[in-house]
């Protein structure tokens, strides 16, 4: 039990002295569709690491179901996607910060009844951050601009995306 004590003590002492270098943070997601009895879900967690003012790297997971009772039999899509990335932040004051992600993200959406279909997208996502406090921001990342081939969000091709619908908020919560 000391050891263990220790051990804790140890692992405190060591996340204090990176204070402020790791964030947690995501959003979540809830839609229905009571026309074409549709419903969907998901959920997205992101985490990353600051090197520096500048440059951070992170990672998205994400999980989303899709549920649509108005056909026949009824139709029920899982996807998953694992989204690595690098975060360039270009501009700050004591409230704002400006960014782009660079990133890869790779799916897998797996139809019910059907073969799940794996995808991917390569590209950058601008975005702002607004310090709420020392520990907690609102993330916001509006549009796309890439390649995306069968990924679970968006059109396959090349090109870019920066309309209304494409905005992501979210909240980061660093420590």
């Amino acid at each position: 039990m000391k050891k263990f004590l220790t051990l804790v003590v140890v692992l405190m002492a060591a996340l204090s002295v990176h204070a402020q270098e790791m964030y947690l943070g995501g959003g979540i997601s809830l839609w229905r569709n009571d026309d074409a009895e549709r419903t969907s879900f998901s959920i997205s967690p992101d985490f990353g690491y600051c090197f520096n003012e500048k440059w951070a790297v992170g990672a998205e997971l994400v999980y989303s179901h899709d549920y649509e009772a108005g056909i026949p039999s009824g139709s029920t899509l899982n996807s998953f996607a694992l989204a690595p990335y690098a975060r360039y932040s270009f501009y700050e004051n004591k409230i704002v910060r400006l960014f782009i992600d660079m990133g890869v993200g790779v799916s897998v959406l797996k139809p019910k009844h059907h073969d799940a279909t794996t995808g991917v997208e390569v590209g950058l996502k601008p975005g702002l951050a607004i310090k709420l406090n020392d520990h907690f921001s609102l993330i916001s990342k509006v549009g796309f601009a890439g390649y995306r081939h069968d990924y679970f969000r968006g059109e396959d091709g090349l090109g870019v995306a920066l309309e209304g619908e494409n905005i992501s908020i979210g909240i980061d919560y660093e420590f």
